[in-house]
């Protein structure tokens, strides 16, 4: 099948199956995806050869340091090569393994 782009892999598996309530907070990689959820935070790209205002870097800086800590979880748990590769076990068990391993980090971040 080979690598899935995060944006094609939400539209196949999840897509308008949000509820609206829910916020969605995405990098500039998940342009296109307020044609699905109204709900959603991006950052502000410039236009070509033009400026970001104060305002949108002050609000670009602040979704950045929100996205930061989820983007540091998800590194704490790709280093147990669960969701880095391929898996290949019983698919039953996925769900313990990974919430084996997301009690394991939170536990280092009580710590």
């Amino acid at each position: 099948m080979g690598s899935v782009h995060d944006f094609k892999l939400y539209e196949q598996s999840v897509g308008e199956k949000v509820l609206d309530c829910v916020e969605i907070d995405g990098d500039s990689g998940y342009q296109g995806i307020l044609r699905f959820h109204k709900n959603s935070l991006m950052p502000k790209k410039k236009t070509k050869g033009g400026v970001l205002s104060v305002v949108e870097k002050v609000a670009n800086r602040c979704l950045a340091r929100i996205r930061i800590l989820v983007e540091h979880i998800n590194a704490k748990v790709k280093v147990f090569k669960i969701v880095a590769y391929r898996y290949r076990n019983r698919r039953k068990r996925f769900g313990l393994r990974m919430a084996l391993i997301c009690s394991i980090i939170n536990f280092e971040n009580r710590n």
